[in-house]
């Protein structure tokens, strides 16, 4: 029997969201798979914990979910990494989440690590007058970094790997931080569109709160994704879906009604993010060079680990 649910409603009976037809999916199949490669990952790298940072969002909650049913919440430590100017609402909603899950959670806040950089109040911070001004982007980036950062700390300290939050749609299109929120182990919703993301996590039981509010990075105040972007999450998902999935040439897309100019917009998006998607290249000298040639299982035969 499918497990492909209607979108569920509000008190108002208004749709939590948008689901297209073409990226709705079987939520049973999908957390049986997740449930399968989480327990399979760990067990390759001879770990048994996981380590998430937990920023309130329909992703990273997604994951505690996913994670808490493969695993045990037992064995799952979600961190709340809230800067100054994030939402205190967010916050809440991860605090939610982890009491809901019965998980261990930790607060660090970042605001010490940031504004030590960057400065604040005026004051000069350890990168010099030169990031005084710095945008809003180098900013969103380094508090990325500074969280994963305390991710990878902790994940030491709980003898656990940290698992990603990334979803599909941000993946393609290069809404991500290189060795900030797209750093991981592994990820279990990587091969999610954001409408897909949706759809599991009401299925799994993430808070309504949560779904319905408008995804953002919470990296400035007021910021939301589809702001930033401008773009609409359902519509950028179909594009992606019958472009990269599908394999539909431009004129195709525009004869299914999709505008040129927001197919070329997004094509570009993929095309320059490329970089972004793959593990650093490396001058090939030797006979066998580490992630070309010489490629083994993350654990190897023999490889214990202490």
């Amino acid at each position: 029997m499918s497990a492909v649910q209607a979108v569920p409603t509000d008190d108002a009976g208004r749709p939590l969201f948008e689901l297209p037809d073409e990226l709705a999916i079987d939520t049973d199949v999908a957390r049986r798979v997740i449930s399968g490669f989480i327990r399979g990952q760990l067990e390759q790298a001879g770990f048994e914990r996981l380590v998430l940072g937990l920023s309130g969002g329909i992703d990273s909650g997604l994951v505690a979910y996913l994670v808490a049913e493969a695993i045990g919440a037992e064995n799952l430590l979600c961190i709340l990494m809230p800067y100054r100017t994030s939402s205190p609402a967010s916050r809440a909603d991860a605090e939610t989440i982890a009491a809901d899950l019965g998980c261990r959670s930790e607060l660090v806040e970042i605001t010490a690590m940031v504004d030590g950089y960057f400065g604040a109040d005026g004051g000069t911070g350890a990168g010099g007058d030169g990031v005084r001004d710095a945008s809003a982007l180098r900013r969103g980036n380094f508090m990325a970094r500074m969280r994963m950062s305390v991710l990878y700390d902790r994940s030491v300290a709980f003898t656990g790997l940290v698992v990603g939050t990334g979803n599909k749609t941000e993946s393609l299109i290069g809404y991500t931080t290189l060795f900030g929120d797209n750093a991981c182990a592994f990820n279990p919703i990587g091969d999610l569109y954001k409408s897909q993301v949706r759809q599991l996590a009401a299925a799994i039981g993430v808070p309504k709160a949560v779904i319905a509010k408008a995804p953002s990075a919470d990296l400035w105040p007021n910021q939301t994704d589809e702001g930033e972007g401008s773009f609409s999450y359902p519509l950028l998902d179909r594009i992606l879906y019958w472009r990269i999935d599908r394999r539909r040439s431009t004129d195709e897309l525009v004869g299914m009604g999709f505008e040129r100019a927001l197919v070329g917009r997004v094509e570009g998006l993929v095309a320059r993010s490329e970089f972004k998607r793959q593990v650093p290249p490396i001058a090939k000298l030797g006979p066998r060079t580490a992630g070309v040639d010489y490629l083994y299982p993350r654990r190897r035969p023999g490889s214990a680990r202490s």
